[in-house]
């Protein structure tokens, strides 16, 4: 049986389905990045950008925390384990690592950890949100259809992915100067403080992270979100870097639909369960 059969079929078992056949992706999908890991995945940071491996929803994670007043260490928390995976990909950052530094007597590394364990919760409610699961079911299938994709794997990683990355785009849109907000008070971080309070918290070497965070400022990719066609290249660039076939260069043709069915569900899809950590 192969993974589209497999996948079809949980689909077809209701709502239920929907959300077996979403956890199956998601092992699915970390199956391939952990062999790619191993062999073609590169993570560098040089001089033509910084080392990009998984889009992620840097913007998602933090616009909670974007108030008049800002705390910059726990806005760089939320990022801390999405950061690692360009970094220092063997490293994990858990919320029972960060744990037992909530009562830091340096509030900056306490800040740090409230923001790990805040990212790690905002992941486990957003991916059971409904609107999330079936968003990404329909953005596979259309993948899928449009072009006659049977290799099962490519259209449910980028199905997966599409919710988040425009999922960023669209709060941006919706408040304007967001985006260059959310730079400017990462910029605010001592790199080499959060290095080393992460590598604390981890038990494990973090690699080149206090150089990856300047990096991750001046170069700006979130803004690549809200533009279809570097939008569809950065999704490429991720593709080759995990194994992927390339990319059919009509993808971006599908994004306007996409972005808009995002921009109809955001509301659930920033709607947590409860109050925060």
């Amino acid at each position: 049986m192969d993974a589209t059969t497999t996948f079809s079929q949980m689909i077809d078992c209701g709502r239920g389905g929907v959300f077996d056949a979403l956890r199956w992706l998601l092992r699915l999908f970390e199956g391939v990045v952990r062999r790619s890991s191993r062999s073609r995945l590169k993570l560098s940071i040089d001089a033509a950008g910084i080392g990009y491996a998984d889009p992620v929803n840097y913007l998602a994670h933090a616009a909670p925390l974007l108030t008049t007043d800002p705390d910059p260490y726990l806005v760089a928390g939320v990022a801390v384990p999405d950061w690692l995976g360009v970094a220092a990909r063997r490293t994990k950052c858990r919320s029972k690592h960060a744990a037992p530094f909530l009562g830091d007597m340096d509030p900056r590394v306490a800040s740090l950890a409230r923001g790990i364990m805040q990212h790690h919760w905002d992941d486990a409610w957003f991916h059971e949100c409904p609107a999330f699961a079936v968003l990404s079911l329909e953005f596979a299938r259309r993948i899928r259809e449009a072009f006659a994709d049977s290799s099962g794997v490519r259209p449910w990683f980028l199905g997966h992915v599409l919710v988040e990355l425009l999922l960023d785009a669209e709060l941006d849109r919706r408040t304007p100067g967001l985006l260059d907000g959310y730079y400017r008070v990462v910029e605010r971080v001592d790199p080499e403080l959060v290095a080393a309070s992460v590598a604390s918290m981890a038990g494990r070497p973090v690699g080149r992270l206090a150089e990856f965070i300047p990096r991750f400022v001046e170069v700006r990719f979130l803004a690549d979100y809200a533009d279809d066609d570097r939008l569809a290249f950065r999704l490429g660039q991720v593709c080759e870097r995990v194994g992927l076939p390339p990319l059919p260069p009509q993808l971006a043709t599908l994004l306007p639909a996409m972005r808009n069915d995002v921009a109809q569900r955001t509301d659930e899809l920033v709607t947590a369960p409860g109050a925060n950590l």
